[in-house]
């Protein structure tokens, strides 16, 4: 193989594996998997041969991969650490009306501090509100669908794939046109929870309702001034470029660190623990999938996925099992490889809109679709409700939200 020669399908290997170690070893190998350490270990061990090829073949597609990679951590860290410092504590009535608020609420900030930063923000006192009710599984359930998943939608801060479109040059402005999309999946997920909450707040027993309505503590936001360093992050992802919006990003959050008193993050349980693992786990993502993505440039049109209602469930079915970060790159590579109207960086606005959209919202499909839907789940626990596993988290999002994909697919694609 020259240096100017196609790559072998052999080379998507080590990406293959990688996308398969995230998804198997949290199953398989949980207590093993838990350490950073180990996530290292794997990210090396497929990563290195990458390394190695293309440290011969293009050096430069490792600098430019390489400084996409620290854009897209420090921005994630850099949400990360600012929300962590925003503390919201109180004891609501948990009415229907409540918690319909709640989600709604969390669906829209989302998309502004990250579905992370929004799921680690309401999380806490979404419980704390229903803490008296007996009837809590199905509010986290759906709080995973929406503030984890699909809140995320609107602009580049909102979930991982986005920002990495916006890294790729799609406008910072072009997610807005998903609202759309947005709108019309949280609206429906909204109504069925609000039905379906009503149905469960009936068949809470009567001493729980009096306990609730009992221990009523208003909702009380600590942190508040952290507000202020989100706002600036987003005019940085807005109207910066690199180096500065990284450089800008990094200096709110020390700001942050520095302003914001460590008993408000010791309340959230914040630790880098988190951060740590997203940065680990995407070094070896950023590096396998080089190869793979230089070959749906040059090969995509032979897999067949040409209509955008094709993009929508291929990047959503992936996005379900695997991250949808590279999930997002992968068939945004492969539309780049068809020679459709080069539109938007180099494919038709449709089709962008499908991987988009189909990226961010089936991430909801299971646990495992994003990050956040594992740490709610694990918070829920700490907090005596009882969750479904992980074949019996599907059972639910295979019931609700594969209809609500089966509607959008007829009404947008």
């Amino acid at each position: 193989m020259t240096l100017t020669s196609p790559l072998p399908g052999y080379t998507v290997a080590p990406f293959i594996l990688m996308l398969l170690a995230i998804a198997v070893c949290p199953l398989w190998l949980p207590h093993w998997w838990e350490s950073n350490r180990n996530k290292m270990i794997i990210s090396a061990l497929f990563g290195l041969p990458v390394l190695v090829l293309y440290s011969v073949r293009r050096p430069g597609a490792l600098l430019s991969m390489a400084e996409e990679y620290v854009s897209f951590i420090v921005l994630l860290a850099g949400l990360f650490v600012i929300s962590g410092g925003i503390l919201l504590r109180g004891d609501l009535q948990a009415t229907p009306i409540t918690n319909t608020a709640f989600l709604g609420l969390g669906s829209l900030l989302a998309s502004f501090v990250g579905t992370t930063g929004a799921s680690m923000l309401l999380i806490r006192p979404l419980l704390q509100t229903n803490s008296e009710r007996t009837h809590v599984r199905h509010t986290v359930i759906f709080f995973i669908f929406l503030v984890s998943n699909i809140g995320g939608m609107l602009t580049p801060l909102g979930d991982p794939p986005l920002f990495l479109g916006y890294l790729q040059g799609v406008p910072f402005t072009w997610t807005f046109r998903l609202w759309k999309h947005w709108g019309f999946m949280v609206v429906a997920l909204l109504a069925v929870y609000f039905v379906w909450d009503t149905r469960q707040y009936a068949r809470e027993p009567m001493a729980a309702l009096r306990r609730d309505r009992a221990q009523i503590e208003p909702l009380r936001l600590r942190g508040g001034l952290n507000a202020l360093w989100l706002g600036l992050v987003v005019l940085a992802v807005a109207f910066l470029q690199a180096p500065w919006r990284e450089s800008a990003i990094v200096a709110m959050a020390a700001i942050s660190l520095w302003r914001t008193p460590s008993a408000i993050r010791r309340a959230n349980g914040f630790t880098a623990y988190p951060i740590v693992e997203v940065a680990v786990l995407f070094f070896g993502i950023f590096l396998t999938m080089i190869p793979a993505l230089e070959l749906l440039r040059l090969r995509g049109g032979e897999l067949g996925v040409r209509e955008p209602w094709q993009f929508f469930w291929a990047s959503g079915t992936l996005s379900s099992f695997l991250d949808n970060a590279p999930t997002y790159l992968t068939f945004l590579a492969l539309g780049q490889g068809l020679g459709l109207a080069r539109e938007v960086v180099d494919v038709p606005h449709v089709v962008l809109v499908a991987i988009s959209v189909g990226s961010v919202a089936m991430g909801a499909n299971s646990y495992i679709g994003n990050a956040p839907n594992f740490m709610v789940k694990s918070i829920a626990e700490e907090q005596r409700v009882t969750m479904p596993s992980f074949f019996g988290y599907m059972l639910y999002s295979g019931a609700i939200l594969l209809p609500l994909f089966v509607i959008v697919t007829v009404v947008f694609f």
